[in-house]
């Protein structure tokens, strides 16, 4: 199971985007992304969610569905 802090580096790397670079924006502080992507704060809110995927251009369901 794959959670969803590694959903969102594994997106914003392929994107080619530093986390400073998807703090600016998105609105969200560089130290925040990086204690989601790296399963500290396994929890982020769905405010959060849909500020990263809108600065990722994708979907925010992306990050809580069920991948196959």
């Amino acid at each position: 199971m794959e959670y969803v802090g590694e959903r969102i580096k594994r997106v914003r790397e392929q994107k080619g985007m530093s986390i400073t670079m998807l703090s600016e924006r998105s609105g969200i502080a560089k130290s925040y992304i990086s204690s989601i992507e790296r399963n500290i704060q396994t929890n982020p809110s769905v405010d959060c969610l849909v500020k990263l995927s809108k600065a990722l251009d994708i979907r925010p369901e992306h990050f809580i569905q069920e991948q196959e």
